[in-house]
């Protein structure tokens, strides 16, 4: 690990000889102008000793993804995957989830996007009809759901198809994420005719359309020849950008299609790229396919390909020579990755003209380079959450959105609200915090997690009195050198007639509507307006949608999730005796008591 002088990791690497690979940076006279400006900041070098390679690839991509260093290539990932969720249920239901894989029932996945997952539930919605409701709505229907009569649910929860008929539709279904679609369809043909013969014409009905939807899906997505499990990525470098386009095949079938933009020092090489982030990209979380498709040789290919295969516990083969139809496939990858680049380019240049445009008209001295805004959203007072939304030359950060939830407020005080939040916000930078009153501020919220950069401006959602807040918060923690702007809404909440109130300034600043600087704090304003309302109804369903149970001692999820399935929910549960209750396995008869009494005189939903 090389660090600078304020002892911040800058650089994270790895070798087998560790004296060539450190003499190599002070020795040589042909180095990349990368190496080049990276000697000038080395101050310190710490150095690990790990008993593998494998060790030392493990521990240089945790450090990276830990430390973010500087002249590193650092891969910007979602912070979990996407994944289809078949749950163990006795009528098991459809979902997407992300977490981590240690789940009750099965998984299927990832998938390159969220995008993907939609694609393929709204599939199984429509061929297999497998329901996708949560287990507490499926428990307390008496009549089928809207799903049921648009034909893309079988409504099990009613019992309009029996259970070992949706047993069948869950297994067909599960065979087809599997990617066993033509297991399927000659089980489907087998069914129809014996459903013919049987004349039971509905059946064979059913099982007719199921076949003439997965033939389709199968002509749309067809492809030619022998592919499995497949990654394919191809990268494009221009004008600083790296783009690493990902096509994902599993078991024959194109899951989809995502781009990457990884961070890169300007100078760094294609095939260092590559290699860092193919490292970077799998894990416990996403494990490597069979078969992983490369647009450009790099270094040290064996040993990634070992380190893969111990990753995913059986042999990964990473290939650069492809035959044609791979190298078909490869060259889609590689149009994705050029046109996601010109894409980014033209973004960036509209960012920049804007930036520029609002650095003129409020007669910065230097570049804007981060702007942040702060909204405050509430109903009357109730589950108060403030937003922090990012911008940068990038465009919006949503990696580096925040939300606070405010606590320790009167209801409805926006000022106090918005108080809270800039000091949330803010705190860590402080040159002083001797004098500043930290009440009702948890200190979990810059504890476990980067606050991120010092913006150059800060957007305020309201007039002057919210601006005069931030001036005093900024004020209280001995904070300058960062533009407040206070975004007052116009007459009749009209957009396009908002007044800009600069701090230090008594007149609202004159601004063209039309102007590229007014369109994007707009922008900026309407993003973090749209990011606290979703918080907010989030915040307030959540409450609203509690059970009482939760707050009661000695009921955990298991126990909780055991008396609303047994009683068909909390109606159904608060009308039964305390001997009923203690029937429940794992529930004793002095839990029935308190579960009992706790019930009774009390809704079925609480704040």
């Amino acid at each position: 690990m090389m660090r600078d002088l304020d002892l911040k990791i800058i650089y994270v690497g790895k070798a087998k000889n560790l004296k060539n690979r450190l003499s190599s940076y002070f020795r040589s006279k042909q180095q990349s102008p990368k190496t080049t400006v990276l000697i000038t900041h080395i101050h310190i070098i710490d150095i690990t000793i790990t008993p593998t390679e494998t060790d030392a690839l493990i521990l240089e991509n945790n450090l990276i993804k830990q430390h973010k260093p500087r002249y590193n290539v650092r891969l910007i990932d979602d912070k979990s995957y996407p994944y289809i969720h078949l749950s163990k249920h006795l009528y098991p239901k459809l979902s997407s989830y992300r977490g981590g894989r240690k789940l009750a029932g099965t998984l299927f996945g990832p998938y390159p996007s969220s995008q993907a997952v939609r694609d393929t539930l709204e599939m199984m919605m429509q061929i297999f009809k497998v329901r996708q409701c949560e287990d507490a709505f499926f428990s307390n229907r008496s009549r089928p759901c809207l799903q049921f009569q648009i034909k893309r649910c079988s409504a099990p929860c009613t019992s309009e198809i029996s259970q070992a008929d949706y047993a069948e539709d869950v297994l067909r279904a599960s065979e087809f994420l599997h990617g066993k679609s033509s297991a399927v369809l000659d089980d489907l043909i087998l069914k129809m005719a014996q459903a013919s013969t049987s004349l039971a014409f509905e059946n064979a009905a059913k099982y007719r359309d199921q076949i003439t939807q997965i033939r389709k899906i199968q002509s749309n997505n067809a492809i030619e020849g022998n592919i499995n499990s497949l990654d394919i990525f191809a990268l494009h470098l221009e004008a600083s950008i790296a783009c690493i386009a990902l096509l994902s095949f599993r078991d024959g079938r194109l899951l989809g299609a995502k781009n990457y933009f990884p961070v890169i020092y300007p100078t760094e090489l294609k095939e260092n790229i590559l290699n860092a982030f193919i490292s970077q990209f799998y894990g416990e979380q996403r494990l490597p396919p069979a078969q992983i498709v490369l647009d450009h040789n790099i270094d040290d290919l064996d040993f990634l390909s070992t380190y893969l295969s111990n990753l995913s516990g059986r042999k990964v083969t990473i290939l650069f020579q492809v035959k044609a139809q791979k190298n078909r496939f490869r060259n889609m990858a590689k149009e994705n990755a050029l046109q996601a680049i010109k894409v980014k380019l033209a973004g960036k240049a509209s960012i920049s003209a804007r930036l520029s445009d609002l650095q003129k008209v409020l007669r910065c001295a230097n570049p804007i380079k981060r702007i942040e805004c702060f909204d405050i959203s509430h109903t009357f007072g109730e589950r108060t959450v403030a937003s922090n939304v990012v911008f940068t030359q990038e465009g919006l950060s949503k990696t580096n959105y925040r939300r606070f939830n405010i606590e320790g407020i009167t209801g409805g005080d926006d000022y106090a609200a918005m108080r809270q939040a800039l000091t949330r916000r803010f705190r860590k930078f402080a040159l002083d915090t001797n004098n500043i009153d930290f009440q009702h501020i948890d200190n979990a919220d810059t504890k476990s997690r980067d606050l991120g950069d010092m913006p150059d401006m800060v957007l305020i959602d309201g007039g002057r009195n919210q601006l005069q807040i931030g001036i005093d918060v900024l004020q209280n923690l001995k904070i300058e050198n960062i533009a407040l702007i206070g975004v007052a809404k116009g007459e009749g909440r009209k957009s396009g007639l908002e007044t800009l109130w600069i701090a230090g300034q008594e007149t609202p600043l004159l601004i063209a509507n039309d102007s590229p600087a007014f369109h994007l704090i707009l922008q900026i304003r309407d993003e973090a307006h749209r990011f606290a309302i979703e918080g907010h109804r989030a915040r307030r369903d959540k409450a609203r949608r509690r059970s009482i149970l939760e707050d009661i001692p000695g009921i955990g999820e298991k126990r909780r999730q055991a008396l609303l399935t047994n009683f068909g929910g909390l109606g159904g549960l608060k009308q039964a005796s305390i001997e009923d209750i203690a029937k429940i396995s794992g529930i004793s008869d002095v839990i029935a008591t308190l579960i009992f009494q706790s019930l009774k005189g009390i809704e079925t939903f609480i704040e």
